[in-house]
């Protein structure tokens, strides 16, 4: 795969982005197949600033996939319990077991990032989940947890012009809080924070790989096309299947519609 080279390739047609991204759907199918029938784990950290693309992204590897293969983890914020549970616990309850892909929409780098920014936990708390953290990873992989760990990188001018964006649409007005509109003014505290996150936790064993978002349709390509690199996965042939023959009528005749309640038919008042 070629390296990114910082330059602006232009935003990507559609025509081409949507053949692509079939392309690599079909072979994330693959992989879920390839997963299943080893026992694989697969887990990949989705992390990076707030409209950066990741839940996008998400939902373009998830489309083809078996839901009971491969979850979405997208944890809310911890309750009081968890609060006094070690920082790691309820992110490890979600791990896979045997078979199973889990996507993280956001992470335990919740730590590092805005809980770090906006002094949602101590400076002991933050300084020890930079020690634990890749004891954590390790632990994982050792294991034999295929771990990859995506950071999505967007300029703050996109950042912006997404934010005004979903102001715009009700359709998207909820994934905007008070919280993301702050990280506009704490640009550079969340830039620093990001820096020295990756200081501490860019380890061999699980590397960050950033991907540049700013072409939402570049990034969604180029995280997939990566991720399917680095997993040496095989096509798993699927069992062979043949349709049965429908068997004869035997006599069954269908209720009268007016016994049961229809859904009103919506589309027909529709304009053509």
């Amino acid at each position: 795969m070629a390296k990114h080279d910082g330059k602006d390739h232009g935003k990507l047609p559609k025509p081409l982005y949507e053949r692509e991204l079939y392309r690599l759907q079909t072979e994330l199918v693959k992989l879920q197949e390839w997963v299943r029938a080893e026992g694989a784990r697969l887990v990949v950290v989705f992390e990076g600033r707030d409209a950066a693309g990741k839940g996008s992204t998400i939902k373009r590897v998830t489309q083809y996939l078996n839901p009971r293969v491969a979850r979405i983890v997208a944890l809310p914020r911890p309750t009081e319990r968890e609060r006094t549970q070690w920082y790691f616990q309820r992110y490890a309850e979600h791990l896979p077991a045997a078979g199973e892909i889990v996507l993280f929409d956001r992470s335990w780098y919740n730590r590092a990032g805005v809980e770090r920014v906006m002094g949602f936990c101590t400076p002991l708390e933050y300084q020890l989940f930079l020690r634990q953290c890749p004891v954590f990873e390790r632990m994982l992989v050792e294991d034999g947890i295929l771990l990859r760990k995506y950071w999505f990188s967007v300029s703050d001018a996109v950042q912006e012009q997404r934010f005004r964006s979903r102001l715009k649409d009700p359709a998207r007005r909820w994934k905007l809080s008070a919280m993301d509109l702050e990280s506009l003014t704490r640009w550079e505290e969340y830039s620093r924070a990001k820096d020295e996150m990756f200081v501490h936790t860019d380890i061999s064993e699980a590397p960050w790989y950033v991907v540049e978002s700013d072409d939402k349709r570049r990034a969604r390509l180029n995280m997939i096309a990566h991720l399917l690199d680095t997993v040496s996965y095989h096509d798993i042939a699927p069992p062979a299947l043949d349709l049965p023959p429908r068997p004869p009528a035997t006599g069954y005749r269908r209720p009268p519609r007016d016994l049961q309640h229809y859904v009103p038919d919506h589309s027909a008042e529709l304009a053509d």
